[in-house]
C-alpha cells in the first residue's frame, strides 16, 4: 500500500514539475542551490524570479492533492484545491 502511495505522489510531483519548461526547471534548481535555504543570499530580483517559478508549479494544489491521496477518506474540494477564484 505504501509503495502505491509513493508512486502516486511521484506522479503528482512530475505533473507539477512539467508545468515549468526545461530552462525554468534548471533556473529553479540554480536559485534554490544558490540560496541554500536562506532568501537573504539571493538578490531581490532573484527572490522575485524564484517566487514566480515556484508559483507556476502550483505548490498549494500539489500539497492538497498529496493530502487527498494519503487521506483514507476523500477530502472536500475546497481543502484540496483552495477557494474558487472570483
Amino acid at each position: 500500500m505504501k509503495v502505491i502511495a509513493i508512486g502516486e505522489i511521484a506522479l503528482l510531483a512530475r505533473s507539477h514539475a512539467v508545468k515549468l519548461s526545461g530552462d525554468e526547471r534548471r533556473r529553479l534548481v540554480a536559485l534554490v542551490g544558490r540560496g541554500r535555504g536562506r532568501p537573504s543570499k539571493l538578490s531581490a530580483d532573484e527572490r522575485e524570479e524564484l517566487s514566480r517559478l515556484v508559483a507556476k508549479a502550483e505548490p498549494r494544489l500539489f500539497a492538497g492533492l498529496v493530502a487527498d491521496k494519503l487521506s483514507p477518506i476523500p477530502l472536500p474540494r475546497r481543502l484540496v484545491r483552495g477557494r474558487r477564484p472570483r
